[in-house]
């Protein structure tokens, strides 16, 4: 998948973002996760990870479709529409 990014005064240019992938659930999982407002020790609680752990798989996951905030990771997350839940039957359902 090939996004554009236009920051202001320059060009817009193709950015490479993980190929055509999709999440991993352990990653739809922390988007969710992050996406409710919880502090990072809650959300490492709920994912039964160290902070650290927590914080070295959010700064991969910036880097790996270079963003360099969370809130930026939020919003091409909701962007490529991986907030969405994959139910049975009656197909998704957003957060």
């Amino acid at each position: 998948m090939t996004v554009t990014r236009v920051t202001a005064g320059a060009t817009a240019r193709p950015v490479v973002r993980m190929g055509a992938q999709e999440p991993t659930p352990a990653t739809r999982q922390l988007l969710r996760l992050m996406c409710t407002g919880a502090t990072d020790r809650a959300i490492a609680r709920e994912l039964d990870v160290s902070l650290r752990t927590l914080n070295r798989r959010i700064a991969r996951l910036q880097s790996l479709l270079g963003v360099q905030s969370r809130f930026q990771l939020g919003v091409l997350a909701a962007e490529l529409q991986w907030l969405a839940i994959r139910g049975e039957g009656a197909g998704e359902q957003r957060i």
